[in-house]
């Protein structure tokens, strides 16, 4: 009879645990009282595609607006068809990978096609969601995880009659940046280094060199289901990364054959606004982590040892599944 409350004591939560669910909770309590259209800034523009345009005009106006995605608009339905990111162009050049005689016809493709184009290669489509404005800002986050996504679109729909309205697009970012920015009074419970709440990935780590192609890149973000790959030196020194949007300005116009270039040079038609990468130590802790997100345009972090080698990586996906779910898949961390 003795031998559960023995068991129980074995590993009594410490004050830093103690502080950090503490923390924790305190945001999921602060998301669940806030509204997916209170993350929007006072101030912001929405650039929405229909589905009748051509693939490689989309290319053009993402690039001339400085944007890395679109929600997409049926107007025979009247609908939200979902969201134009990155991946759908890289799901483009593996159909011109797989199908080379089709190279012809991919300029009259229209956005219309990209549902056709994943089933001729076999991708497995993003799940499409979207989440009602006025939702608590805890209910976007959780369907943001459950299908993978990192972003979402914001949907409204008339009471009288019935149609839809996109609002805007949150995305993973700016959601942490949200909960930075009005929770530092919780973030700084969180004390725990990154290798303490084993935060990231660091086995089997996919990296090119400035060399390597754009479309060997690609390939192996596909066989990854990765958006970015660390650039390494020949000491595995992280010099920069290559994501899935640098693949954007490579094929502006429809430039497909073009995809032999390398990734250095892929970098070099960044814009020039482009936030660069940032990187931490295994010891950072997360409320550091935060803090950087509070003051910079982060979109995933690389982990280097004192010498700049690569370790990991975490990406937003990693650290907003820890402050939503940690602690919550069993009972036995409640203090």
């Amino acid at each position: 009879m003795a031998a559960a409350p023995a068991a129980a004591e074995a590993h009594p939560p410490s004050p830093l645990d103690k502080e950090q669910l503490q923390g924790l909770k305190a945001i999921r309590d602060f998301l669940k009282v806030r509204t997916s259209y209170d993350v929007l800034p006072l101030s912001f523009r929405l650039i929405v595609l229909d589905t009748d345009l051509l693939i490689k005009k989309s290319l053009n106006i993402l690039t001339q607006n400085a944007i890395v995605s679109a929600p997409l608009w049926d107007s025979v339905t009247s609908r939200f068809a979902g969201i134009l990111t990155s991946t759908d162009y890289i799901n483009v050049i593996q159909y011109y990978c797989q199908f080379p005689d089709e190279i012809s016809k991919l300029g009259q493709f229209r956005l219309s096609s990209l549902r056709d184009i994943e089933k001729a290669i076999g991708a497995i489509p993003i799940e499409t969601v979207s989440v009602h404005p006025s939702r608590p800002l805890y209910e976007a986050c959780r369907r943001m995880l459950k299908t993978r996504a990192r972003r979402i679109p914001l949907v409204d729909v008339d009471d009288e009659t019935g149609r839809e309205t996109v609002i805007s697009v949150i995305t993973q970012y700016r959601i942490l940046k949200f909960i930075a920015v009005n929770n530092e009074h919780n973030t700084v419970m969180l004390k725990k280094s990154v290798r303490e709440v084993h935060l990231g990935s660091y086995t089997n780590l996919a990296t090119v060199h400035m060399n390597s192609t754009v479309l060997d890149a690609i390939h192996m973000m596909v066989d990854r289901n990765i958006s970015c790959i660390p650039i390494v030196d020949a000491e595995n020194r992280v010099l920069n990364a290559f994501e899935a949007i640098d693949v954007i300005p490579c094929i502006k116009g429809g430039a497909y054959e073009e995809l032999d270039g390398t990734v250095g040079e892929a970098l070099c038609k960044r814009p020039d606004d482009s936030p660069g990468i940032y990187t931490c130590g295994e010891g950072d802790r997360l409320d550091s982590i935060f803090d950087t997100i509070r003051k910079s345009r982060v979109h995933r972090l690389i982990v280097v040892d004192d010498d700049n080698k690569l370790k990991g990586i975490i990406s937003l996906s990693d650290i907003l599944k820890y402050v939503l779910l940690y602690g919550e898949e069993d009972g036995g961390h409640r203090s």
